[in-house]
């Protein structure tokens, strides 16, 4: 690896620019990221996928090859990225930072405590959960109705048995009995407002509005954290956690890796604070949005890159010919046997998500990532295809070959970069009611002809527009495996019934939680998860 800070100079940014963490890793200060916001801002294109299959797609590999494909082509090119969990990287993933030739490094470290950044999430997160069971204890003067607390601790671990759990136990000192559950950290929306905050007291306002529950008085009124007087001290937790962190590439090219919020009830995305300063540092910043277009473009396009003030150019949609197999009707365990008739019959689920990058005015390109098992044939079904749409691709391989395996992926961006760009659009305007953008994003997006509303999900609206939260943007959680919201149905599923069953509102990071399915917050370890394959004597990256 090279040193960080020869890393930095070439976008521009000094020592003094730099918290470093030993010779591989750095926070950017603030004064440096003030600086930042005077300068030209660069071209962002984003990596999303086709609809996620069991046997995983790359996204995160290719938007790191793709990167130092940018590079090799003599382009000035960084990628942007989330920080991984430990729960995921000790579950079933293994890791978050890419893999073979495409990956970010100092790998060990990013993939655990990096920062620390997911620690003082955690910290902040349970600090104000603490401070809500001391307000119960001690009279509970802001009139909180404990049936109605929304507010959940958190630990960036997988761990099943906190799904539910009893606190408050043991004697009357012991604070008052209720019913609680754990999120994962990514979960939290301490993480989504870091995601999202632009400086320090953004970040302070974005705290003080989180809604923590509800009064016993009817009509019931929110409690924020504001009322409970921690939202100064949540901000000094998270002082140093919301600066974006610098690493490098494996071929030493830049990496701004910061914020993590999961996809399916968060953002999806890296912090805006990180693309903002990649794209201030570098003319092409890559970064990617978990899952398929319906799930983290969709958000890129109408939560993230509004909040953000910038609008992406172009969209690369990772595909493979595995994934397009399994939506063709492919059993999962045979999707290394050539099937050109499965393929034939996958394609318009990648066809959908072309379709939802065209419908926001930005050009897509399709990364076909190859896999050893793809044969010829059908890695040149899936780019004819795409050329009888008119619709750029190539093949690439960030895992096998890095940079050099995704050459032609990058002549295909940077010319779609350099060539006629339409106009950026949003499915809909803040001014439109809460239900007409769950029914924009249902129908244009995920293909639904009706859209059903449980009555909890009524009550919660008719609350919200009692509130004034009507003029959010909408984040929607459903399932990642299907453009519907029922997990089985493959393919592209046409005029379908979406189903709301709550709503939540996001305070802080400005936006509604629209919930359809069972969303899963505190995943759970499969029967071998990957942390008994660790081994603490094998060489390590860590600086």
């Amino acid at each position: 690896m090279r040193p960080i800070v020869d890393v930095a100079a070439e976008l521009g940014l000094s020592e003094d620019d730099l918290d470093l963490y030993g010779r591989h890793k750095a926070k950017l200060t603030a004064d440096a990221l003030e600086r930042l916001r005077s300068r030209p801002q660069g071209d962002v294109v984003l990596v999303t996928g086709m609809t996620p299959t069991t046997a995983g797609e790359g996204k995160t590999t290719t938007a790191i090859g793709l990167t130092q494909a940018l590079r090799q082509s003599g382009a000035n090119a960084a990628v942007a990225l989330r920080e991984p969990s430990m729960g995921p990287v000790f579950g079933i993933k293994g890791g978050g930072t890419g893999g073979g030739g495409s990956q970010v490094l100092p790998a060990d470290d990013i993939n655990l405590h990096f920062t620390g950044d997911l620690h003082a999430v955690t910290a902040a997160n349970n600090l104000l959960a603490a401070a809500i069971d001391n307000s119960l204890f001690h009279g509970n003067a802001l009139g909180l109705d404990s049936r109605r607390i929304t507010w959940r601790r958190c630990i960036d671990m997988n761990d099943r048995a906190l799904r539910g759990a009893v606190i408050g136990m043991g004697g009357t000192s012991d604070g008052i009995p209720r019913e609680e559950a754990f999120d994962i950290t990514p979960a939290s929306e301490v993480m989504a407002i870091l995601s999202v905050a632009s400086n320090l007291d953004d970040l302070h306002r974005r705290l003080g509005d989180v809604i923590i529950g509800y009064t016993t008085s009817t009509p019931i009124q929110p409690i924020t954290c504001r009322d409970l007087s921690v939202d100064s001290a949540m901000t000094v937790l998270l002082q140093d956690a919301i600066r974006p962190n610098l690493v490098q590439t494996g071929e030493g090219g830049s990496a701004f890796v910061h914020g993590g919020p999961f996809a399916n009830i968060a953002l999806g995305c890296n912090s805006i604070a990180a693309t903002r300063a990649s794209m201030a540092c570098a003319d092409i910043t890559v970064t990617e949005a978990g899952f398929g277009s319906d799930l983290g473009a969709e958000k890129f396009f109408n939560v993230v890159s509004r909040i953000g003030g910038f609008e992406p150019q172009a969209a690369v949609i990772v595909a493979t010919a595995r994934a397009i197999k399994r939506h063709g009707g492919r059993p999962a365990k045979e999707l290394e046997v050539e099937d050109l008739a499965a393929l034939e019959a996958g394609l318009p689920n990648l066809d959908a998500h072309i379709d939802n990058v065209v419908k926001h005015g930005v050009v897509p390109v399709v990364a076909v990532n190859q896999f050893p098992s793809d044969t010829q044939a059908e890695l040149d079904a899936v780019v004819a295809h795409c050329q009888r749409r008119g619709v750029r691709a190539a093949v690439a391989n960030p895992y096998g070959g890095g940079g050099d395996a995704c050459l032609d992926l990058a002549i295909q961006v940077r010319e779609a970069l350099a060539g006629e760009r339409p106009e950026f659009q949003r499915l809909y305007s803040l001014e439109d009611s809460l239900k007409d953008k769950i029914e924009s994003v249902a129908r244009e997006v995920y293909g639904a002809g009706t859209v059903t509303y449980l009555r909890r999900a009524e009550l919660t609206l008719r609350r919200a527009r009692r509130l004034g939260q009507q003029e959010w943007p909408v984040c929607i959680a459903k399932t990642q495996y299907s453009l519907s919201d029922d997990a089985g149905r493959l393919g592209r599923p046409q005029e379908h019934e979406f189903t709301v069953r709550d709503v939540r509102p996001s305070a802080g990071a400005g936006f509604m939680v629209i919930i359809s399915g069972e969303i899963m917050t505190m995943p759970g370890l499969p029967s071998t998860p990957a942390a008994t394959r660790f081994d603490h004597t094998a060489a390590s990256h860590t600086a």
